[in-house]
């Protein structure tokens, strides 16, 4: 029998999508087919990153296409298409306008690849993993958002920096939306199985927490034009590795909540066990008073914005 590799789509071949195509290819996690709406952008970009495989010496195939269609029988399907807020439009607008193409995508994965687990990545990240699972109907446990790896690294990158240490001893958590209300646990973090509490003050501590918290407008605010799509493309990766490999890793993910950490039908980024099937399980972490109450913020916040979703698409 014939080795059938996995077939993973990339919708949106913007910097992050493109980001996401390159490096799952690099990896040999499977044959890639990216797709856009722009005339022959994708196509263009994926010749690109195939003639780098003879170089970087990887073995995987991958196609750009502007039909949808072509996400058939796809394992994995990530999802990055979506429009930047630009002058002069409300948030609404934004809202309205991307849950529209988010809708277009999840319609076509749900006809042409009913089988697939989708990686949403289009902000706002909470809302629209909500509207996926909604428009597809597929399993929760086959559909995910990624913020808390890209969460959880931006807390590890600057512990780094605060100790002068290797990143590989650093393993970070990060729970909650994605956002200012995101819930970085330092009891959790830690360097070679050491908490960080034991290591950096509570002052330097609350400082990495902040800036863990508004990591991606820091960049936002350096770059002018854009925002991140390095790290953002990498934390993706992580997840279609831990899946597609059925490495069973602990990662962060937003999934939805029925009891766990005593929320219910919440959408929140917690702890989640990654193989063949999506969302093996959910770890339930033991949360002090303080903690409990900056993730019970935290769902607040991605409630409130769910439900002014609901209302604006009358659903």
């Amino acid at each position: 029998m014939a080795f059938q590799r996995a077939k993973i789509t990339v919708f949106g071949a913007g910097f992050v999508g493109s980001t996401v195509a390159q490096r799952c290819a690099d990896k040999e996690l499977g044959d890639v087919t990216l797709v856009d709406v722009v005339p022959d952008m994708p196509l263009g970009k994926a010749l690109d990153m195939f003639e780098s495989s003879p170089v970087e010496r990887f073995d995987a195939r991958i196609w750009g296409t502007n039909a949808p269609e072509d996400c058939a029988d796809s394992d994995i399907v990530v999802i990055t298409s979506g429009i930047a807020r630009k002058p002069g439009m409300s948030r609404d607008d934004l809202l309205k306008t991307n849950a529209q193409i988010v809708y277009s995508v999840v319609d076509k994965v749900r006809e042409y690849a009913p089988k697939a687990i989708i990686i949403m990545v289009t902000n706002p990240l909470d809302v629209m993993t909500y509207l996926a699972h909604h428009r597809s109907g597929f399993p929760k446990q086959r559909v995910l958002g990624m913020a808390g790896v890209l969460d959880s690294a931006r807390m590890a990158s600057f512990v780094a920096l605060e100790l002068n240490v290797s990143i590989k001893d650093i393993s970070p958590m990060v729970l909650g939306g994605h956002g200012d209300t995101m819930v970085p646990l330092p009891r959790y973090t830690t360097v070679s199985g050491i908490p960080i509490t034991d290591l950096i003050s509570p002052e330097r501590i609350e400082a990495i927490n902040k800036r863990t918290q508004t990591g991606g407008a820091e960049i936002v605010n350096l770059l002018k034009t854009g925002s991140a799509y390095y790290a953002p493309g990498s934390s993706v990766v992580a997840m279609v590795e831990s899946i597609v490999k059925d490495q069973r890793r602990i990662l962060p993910c937003c999934v939805l909540l029925e009891g766990e950490y005593g929320l219910k039908g919440s959408w929140q980024g917690v702890p989640c066990v990654l193989g063949k099937n999506g969302i093996e399980k959910i770890i339930e972490l033991k949360l002090n008073d303080a903690e409990k109450k900056l993730l019970d913020t935290s769902n607040q916040h991605v409630a409130k914005a769910i439900a002014e979703c609901k209302t604006l698409l009358g659903l």
